[in-house]
């Protein structure tokens, strides 16, 4: 079993930087990949970036790429979301998720049934 927390959302402007974190509980946390993940209003939950479990790899969704930076944090048991240039469209509730299958040095994945846990979701709402 993987817990995971999410927190740091909030309200920001166009242009503004904010940090979401997921505190990972449950199992050890270099065993898996962790994936962000959104949902805005009225749509489906989308892929958004994703580090494998060493760290070493990462990959983004087109529409973040240049703004948003998937980090991982051992001693913290955290994985972060730092998020800069932000956009009225990035507005949404974004989870973290655990890849518990993945290999260590694999490209962490973008599809969502590859994750087996989730966190609960943190608000991103940004306005123009």
């Amino acid at each position: 079993q993987v817990q995971l927390v999410e927190s740091g959302g909030g309200l920001m402007q166009a242009g503004d930087s904010l940090k979401l974190s997921c505190a990972a509980s449950g199992r050890t946390f270099s065993s898996y990949a962790m994936g962000w993940f959104r949902q805005a209003p009225g749509k489906e939950r989308e892929f958004v970036a994703a580090i494998s479990r060493s760290g070493g790899r990462k990959n983004y969704a087109d529409f973040v790429k240049g703004r948003f930076t998937i980090s991982r944090d051992g001693a913290k048991n955290t994985v972060y979301l730092q998020m800069n240039s932000l956009k009225p469209e990035d507005t949404a509730v974004y989870y973290c998720a655990a890849d518990t299958r993945a290999g260590f040095l694999m490209v962490p994945k973008e599809t969502q049934a590859e994750y087996d846990y989730w966190g609960q979701g943190t608000r991103v709402t940004v306005s123009s």
